[in-house]
C-alpha cells in the first residue's frame, strides 16, 4: 500500500493487524522560497509565507526571460521589452542576475541578506567568477 499524505483532518491513531500502527497528523504544505514545507496549526505564525521581496522578483523575472529566449519564444531582449512594455536595459540587468553564484541566489530566496542590500552592481555588470561575486557582495554589505 502506498503511503498517503493527509492534508487536513483530525489527528488519529489506528492499530494494524500486523502489530504495527499508523498515526495521522493534520498538516498542510506551504511554499516558502520555492520549497514546499509542512505547516501545522501550532507552528509559529512568523513562519507563514510572505510575499516575494523585490530581489526575489527580480531574480524570478530574469530566469523567466532567459528561459523565453532559450526556448525560442522571443528572439531578443528587445522583443521582451516590447511585449512587457519595459526597458531593454532593465531586461538585460534582470537576465544578468541569472549568473549569480548559487550561495547568493540561496541567500536571496531565504531572505538572508540585510534589508539594505541592493544588487544593482551585480545586475549591471556581474563578475564572471563566483568568488568575485561573493567579494563584491561582502563589500556592499559592509
Amino acid at each position: 500500500m502506498k503511503p498517503q499524505l493527509v492534508v487536513e483532518g483530525p489527528p488519529s491513531a489506528a492499530p494494524s493487524t500486523d502489530g504495527g500502527g499508523s498515526i495521522s497528523i493534520p498538516i498542510r504544505l506551504v511554499r516558502r522560497s520555492g520549497r514546499r514545507l509542512p505547516r501545522t496549526e501550532h507552528m509559529d505564525p512568523r513562519a507563514e509565507p510572505r510575499t516575494a521581496t523585490p530581489l526575489q522578483l527580480a531574480l524570478a523575472r530574469g530566469h523567466r526571460w532567459l528561459g523565453m529566449i532559450e526556448r525560442g519564444e522571443v528572439a531578443s531582449m528587445s522583443e521582451i521589452a516590447r511585449q512587457t512594455g519595459g526597458d531593454p536595459s532593465y531586461i538585460a540587468r534582470m537576465i544578468n542576475l541569472t549568473t549569480l553564484a548559487p550561495g547568493i541566489v540561496e541567500a536571496i530566496l531565504d531572505e538572508a541578506l540585510p534589508d539594505e542590500t541592493r544588487l544593482v552592481d551585480m545586475a549591471i555588470s556581474p563578475p564572471h567568477a563566483w568568488c568575485e561575486q561573493y567579494e563584491l557582495l561582502r563589500s556592499m554589505i559592509r
